[in-house]
């Protein structure tokens, strides 16, 4: 036998017996399809007999993998949840980190809408985060889940009642919230740039219920500056965009934190806008509160992205290019 065919030859192996047979039909997809997509994934082949799998790789950790993941998508169809190509996808970025666990998927946030399950085990902790801290920075790329992720919480937390009303705030205009040259009246000025977190709100809830609460004041969308000089108490607070406040602003809504409330900041701090020489209030706050107790960062990268595919290569271009060019010229980001 050849070296290359000894090689071959040398695979670990795991079966995974599953109890129910319609079940595990679902797990592995019409036609084999998701046992497929986690083949090509992590290069093990699986092979089903009934409802049993037998996978084998010449990687030992990819076995592991493997296996974690068709376990927890099991256990997601044992509860009751569905398992499509997009719950594969986010299973095997969950056990893509060190820890990592496909039964993360499990988490549901629950809205009036929809349901929804985090993506990655960025998103897991996130989650995690907001349950238990009042303060929840989440620093990172587009498309990471940063903003619809906390709008789902906020929502989840109002249809319970543990809070009587959503803020959603962030810096209306890049680079200093300067309205006055466009058109229209404060609420026409301001909509573009809070369009996103509308879209939010009207993902998770209906229409008319959006409407009404926004007309009530139980759901309040505004500008950052018309958070100066109030208290927001019994809320769940969101700053979205947060790496263009400055210092002063983000301190400003820091410390409008009151009793029994929640607050989320997101942000990418690599899309600051501010001015040359003005420092970001996201990277401020990151350097001044890291270690500070009842705060958590969680902190995404380009593995956390679930857009298109496509963006996730987009980000990890970005991303490579800007650390060449922060090794050639690193006086370039001081206030980025």
């Amino acid at each position: 036998m050849s070296k290359k065919n000894k090689a071959k030859a040398q695979k670990y192996s795991a079966v995974l017996a599953f109890d129910d047979n319609t079940l595990a039909q679902s797990l592995f997809g019409a036609h084999s399809a998701h046992l497929v997509q986690v083949e090509q994934a992590l290069d093990v082949v699986i092979i089903a007999r009934g409802a049993e799998l037998t996978i084998s790789s010449n990687d030992a950790q990819a076995l592991d993998r493997a296996s974690r993941v068709l376990e927890g998508l099991y256990d997601r169809l044992e509860q009751g949840a569905n398992v499509e190509t997009q719950e594969v996808a986010a299973a095997l970025r969950m056990i893509d980190k060190p820890g990592g666990s496909a039964k993360n998927l499990n988490m549901e946030v629950r809205t009036k809408k929809r349901v929804i399950s985090p993506r990655s085990s960025n998103q897991a902790a996130y989650l995690n985060a907001i349950d238990k801290s009042e303060l929840v920075f989440g620093i990172g790329p587009a498309g990471t889940g940063k903003t619809y992720l906390a709008v789902a919480k906020a929502v989840e937390r109002l249809i319970c009642g543990d809070v009587d009303r959503i803020i959603l705030t962030r810096p209306a205009v890049e680079a200093g919230e300067q309205l006055g040259f466009l058109p229209g009246d404060l609420k026409e000025k301001i909509d573009p740039y809070l369009r996103p977190l509308y879209d939010a709100l009207h993902d998770m809830m209906p229409d008319e219920q959006v409407a009404r609460r926004l007309e009530s004041g139980t759901i309040e969308v505004a500008p950052l500056a018309f958070m100066r000089g109030r208290t927001l108490a019994n809320a769940f607070v969101i700053l979205d965009e947060a790496q263009n406040t400055t210092a002063v602003q983000m301190k400003m809504f820091l410390t409008r934190l009151g009793e029994n409330s929640r607050m989320v900041v997101t942000g990418d701090l690599t899309q600051v806008d501010l001015p040359r020489g003005i420092r970001s209030g996201l990277r401020d706050a990151r350097g001044i509160l890291q270690n500070t107790k009842g705060i958590e960062f969680i902190e995404f990268d380009a593995t956390d992205v679930v857009r298109h595919p496509i963006v996730t290569r987009i980000v990890t271009a970005y991303d490579k290019v800007e650390k060449q060019r922060k090794r050639s010229a690193p006086y370039e980001d001081d206030d980025a």
